[in-house]
């Protein structure tokens, strides 16, 4: 073997590496268990103990100069499936970028181009929205330019009134470019802070999309508020009550002959002409609310309480404050948003809410705050100046609070502020919902601050690093959300575990009966390149997680097959006569050819996939795309140097490459498999068109969450019920009739509950609502059986297309990778040809059974993951018909006398046993995948299992055949010769 000094230092460098990183894992748990004795008491674990041991050791060297901070970033970490956590996918808002560059323009060509950018963005979410509002600004004003509304201070320099509409999109699109780095840079720094380990973040290639990844979070509201808070930080002036009150008694006439008007009363309605007596401060007990309540007593005794009542007096019902109950809030930003509003209202008078309620005798109230707006819309302080943040506990009344610190130019205008403002409040806004609102007692300098409220101290420290992380350019929304919980992530473990012990147990119990010592040396090199894989994981800190186990089966499953592929060839040359040291160097040489083939249609397939997919796709990418190399470096390279050793070690005569169950298996094989394919072309005709009808009669396929958009909960029930029940009690009475798939996952009392209901509508409340509208069913009729939630996943529409969009382009792009590959290694179109049509007959092969099985009731979900098993039967696939054509090349170059349609069939016969042991190893695998690997996998291990039976069917029916029915006949016609009377093929010439 050549360069084998070179091969022998980098196997030892690797290995070493690997070594490494892995001992860091045994490290991580040798703390943990530290922290599990130190935290134990009579037998129980208290939690805040064990964080508290682990905290305090958070940057003290627990392994050589190494931190625990620095072994629990380097080890190898498991991801949400398998430890329960969060995910999320982000979408900067650029509606928002493109208003702010336009100063906010009131022009009426503005904002109806941006509106119905809006729309048509709902329909074309492939195309970016600046290239929708282009369109949008030409289609309602021909002949207008954009220059008009956007050459302004804020983009001086970059725009000018002469710009042309293509140089001002292109402005605004470097803007939106700009502003999404800017919110990826932002949200890194306010996850970093977070607390959790390990957590991953990174921008969607090609959209305005970040991901973000937070292994074992067990508190996903508090992640929402975090990522979703714009942290938009104001100081604004308050209006005192006998400033405000004469504006809200007008209104509340108006308001009140509104509502008589409405009722249309017998009797004249009676206004209210008194004023209100304003108090000192916003706490005295004659409030605004209090009066307006005594006149509408007094209303009601001299009229029906049906007929005239007083409007606001029935909302401001909060006790001493300016404030409406809870239930009520709706109701009066109804008011708030109302014309009659607007016109009583001066201009710089505006409420907003605080950030949180307040309960005073069992009801909740939320108080309202007039502030004082300028006129330019601007804060008289904003969140720019501020130069540090903690959150820390008020020395005084001991509360939960955020002090804050102001650079030089932020301290002099608190200064002024404080200073025009002794006696007021001053209200401390963000995200247009106020905090608090103290009452300045004296001017202010230094530039200190401070944030109290309703905190706990976790929320004044997530608010104090979002403070510090700056604020968003853009608003941001969750388009995709998945959240494990954590006894969900062990069960997903274990299921990982036994898969894995299961599928290397019978690979490498399979590979010592048939190969005899030389399986033993396979069976070796597997569990070194098993070990290879973990540790390149955990060197570049990628976490395993369920779909990432899936390709670890896979990748096992095809080193065994380079390991079958090579001892079958050295199997080949020791029944031609060779001697043992010449049949291995033989039978490594002609094989490794193939090997590099099969193994590069597996990298292209890696590739697309890391690149196109997202999430548990792009996570079993990764495995695959490390899988490739150790596997070729393990099985081609290092199980050379050990049989290598052991023949040179006078082992060569004990080293067998088969048993007596093996010895005479596949031996002579004669089929006439060419002959057999006009039938094998009628069945799969067949076989496509009866799956694909069967789709249609059943309303289309039956397509997973992730391509059609909704949302999904797996809820545990204490005893098991029926799934068409729960479906139907929620589709009629919570759901509005929407689409929703209820079934069992895993467990006889664990029902996965799937819903289209309010799809379209993304925002955090739509979540709220669906939740408490399923849980509300179950509870009507299964709350004894204590309904509980442990997994939730949603994914918007847009985010659906797009899903949609990038599988069927990733499977395009696969088969045109595929056919370009093959052509430059075969240098024939016609194999190109024959490969892509096989392999493209694979896919809609896979795809007709889901249909079919749901006939008898497997009822299967074609997702992302459903996507990433296509496309791996697919280089399944690819890597038998690679093995095939080598051969025929091989022989067509030995014997260059013969024509293709002469060596064909000795071609498939010839490479049959390797085959159906290739196809057995993985069929296993797959089947011990199918069985242990859990509700998650069971789709994908389904596709799997349908795709080694049709990919090998197809690799020895099909893409060969296809050859022959091309450029073999015509091959035949142009030499003038017939199959019988040729030249026959002599496979021993080759030794």
């Amino acid at each position: 073997m050549r360069n084998k000094g070179l091969i022998i230092t980098l196997t030892v460098l690797i290995s070493a590496l690997c070594l490494y990183f892995l001992s860091l894992n045994l490290v991580s748990r040798g703390v943990q268990r530290d922290a599990a004795r130190y935290a134990s008491r009579s037998g129980q674990i208290n939690e805040k103990s064990r964080q508290h041991y682990l905290d305090s050791v958070w940057r003290a060297p627990v392994f050589g100069p190494l931190t625990y901070k620095d072994v629990r970033q380097s080890e190898l970490g498991l991801g949400l499936d398998l430890n329960g956590g969060m995910h999320l996918t982000m979408e900067v808002s650029p509606v928002e970028i493109v208003r702010a560059m336009s100063g906010n323009s009131k022009d009426p060509v503005f904002n109806k181009a941006l509106a119905q950018a809006q729309e048509l963005r709902k329909t074309n979410t492939s195309t970016p929205f600046t290239t929708l509002f282009a369109q949008s600004f030409q289609q309602v004003a021909p002949n207008d330019k954009l220059a008009r509304i956007f050459a302004n201070t804020i983009n001086k320099g970059a725009i000018d009134i002469n710009a042309s509409n293509d140089k001002v999109i292109s402005e605004i699109n470097k803007q939106v470019e700009e502003s999404i780095g800017r919110s990826f840079n932002i949200l890194r720094n306010r996850i970093d802070k977070f607390g959790t380990s390990q957590p991953n973040i990174q921008r969607v290639k090609g959209t305005g999309r970040i991901q973000i990844e937070l292994p074992g979070v067990d508190n996903p509201d508090r992640v929402r508020k975090l990522v979703q808070s714009q942290a938009k930080l104001e100081f604004w002036e308050v209006w005192r009550q006998d400033e405000f009150a004469p504006y809200l008694n007008q209104l509340a006439q108006v308001l009140n002959a509104q509502e008589a008007a409405a009722t249309k009363p017998a009797t004249a309605a009676v206004t209210t002409d008194t004023t209100a007596t304003a108090a000192a401060t916003a706490g005295d007990s004659s409030s605004l609310a209090s009066q307006l309540a005594k006149k509408d007593t007094k209303a009601a005794a001299k009229t029906d309480s049906a007929s005239q009542k007083n409007v606001l007096a029935s909302l401001f019902t909060m006790p001493g404050k300016l404030g409406v109950n809870l239930r009520d809030t709706a109701r009066m930003n109804a008011v708030l948003r109302s014309p009659e509003t607007r016109s009583v209202l001066p201009s710089n008078l505006t409420f907003l809410w605080a950030a949180k309620p307040e309960a005073i005798s069992g009801q909740e109230y939320l108080e309202l705050y007039p502030i004082r707006k300028s006129t330019t819309t601007e804060a008289p302080i904003g969140g720019e100046v501020i130069s540090d943040a903690k959150g820390d506990f008020d020395g005084v009344s001991g509360r939960a609070e955020v002090s804050m610190q102001m650079n030089p130019t932020g301290a002099r205008k608190w200064q002024r502020l404080t200073a025009a403002n002794i006696g007021r409040q001053i209200a401390i806004v963000l995200d247009d919902y106020v905090y608090s609102a103290p009452v300045v007692q004296s001017e202010i300098a230094g530039g200190s601050s401070s944030i109290s409220g309703n905190f706990q101290i976790e929320e004044a420290q997530d608010l104090a690093n979002t403070l510090k992380a700056g604020k968003l350019p853009a608003p941001t929304r969750i388009v995709e959300e998945a959240v494990v919980g954590p006894s969900l992530g062990r069960e997903a473990t274990n299921q990982g575990l036994f898969s894995v012990i299961g599928g290397l147990g019978i690979i490498m119990l399979f590979m010592a009966v048939y190969y005899g010592r030389a399986g033993l040396v396979a069976d070796a090199v597997l569990l070194f390149n098993l070990f290879l894989i973990m540790g390149v994981l955990a060197n570049f800190q990628f976490a395993l997680t369920l779909p990432g186990i899936a390709g670890l089966l896979l990748v096992i499953a095809a080193s065994v097959d380079a390991n079958v592929l090579i001892f079958e060839r050295i199997r080949e040359e020791l029944d031609h006569g060779l001697q043992p040291t010449d049949a291995i160097n033989k039978g490594y040489s002609r094989a490794t050819t193939a090997i590099f083939d099969s193994n590069v249609t597996q990298l292209i397939i890696a590739v697309i996939l890391g690149f196109f997919g997202t999430g548990p796709v792009q996570n079993f990418a990764i495995t695959l795309g490390i899988g490739v190399f150790t596997s070729f470096l393990s099985a081609v390279y290092v199980s050379r140097l050990i049989i290598e050793r052991m023949v040179k070690n006078n082992s060569a005569k004990s080293l067998s490459f088969s048993t007596p169950l093996s010895n005479n298996l596949f031996k002579n094989i004669n089929l006439d498999i060419v002959g057999k394919r006009k039938i094998a072309y009628t069945f799969s005709t067949i076989f496509i068109v009866i799956g694909f009808v069967l789709m249609y009669i059943q309303g289309g396929p039956n397509l997973g969450v992730d391509f059609r958009g909704g949302r999904e909960y797996i809820v545990n029930f204490s005893k098991p019920v029926v799934a068409s029940d729960v479906r139907d009690l929620l589709t009629q009475d919570y759901f509005g009739g929407a689409g929703t798939e209820v079934k069992t996952f895993g467990a006889e009392n664990r029902l996965r509950i799937t819903t289209g209901y309010m799809a379209a509508d993304e925002s955090l409340d739509a979540d709220k609502q669906v939740e408490a509208a399923m849980f509300k069913g179950l509870n009507s009729k299964y709350n004894s059986l204590n309904p509980t939630k442990v997994s939730s996943s949603k994914v918007g529409a847009t985010i659906a297309d797009d899903i949609k969009r990038t599988s069927v382009l990733s499977l395009g792009l696969t088969l045109l990778a595929i056919f370009v590959y093959v052509l430059f290694r075969f240098e024939k179109w016609q194999y190109s040809m024959a490969a892509v049509v096989a392999l493209f007959h694979d896919a809609l092969l896979v795809i007709a059974c889901f249909p079919i099985a749901r006939v008898f009731g497997l009822n299967y979900e074609m997702d992302q993951v459903f996507v990433a098993a296509v496309l791996t039967t697919i280089g399944f696939s690819m890597n038998d018909t690679i093995v095939i054509y080598d051969r025929i090349r091989e022989y067509l170059r030995e014997n260059k006398n013969l024509t293709f349609a002469q060596v064909v069939n000795p071609a498939l016969n010839s490479t049959f046993s390797r085959t159906m042991i290739t196809f057995t190893t993985v069929f296993l695998v797959m089947v011990v995948l199918y069985v242990f690997g859990g509700e998650t996998l069971r789709s994908f291990s389904f596709a799997m299992i349908l795709g080694i039976i049709f990919g090998t069917y197809s690799s020895l029916y099909i893409a060969a055949p296809l050859i022959l029915d091309t450029y073999g006949r015509k091959e035949k016609e142009r030499l003038n010769t017939s199959e019988s009377g040729a030249p026959k093929l002599n496979t021993a010439a080759q030794a």
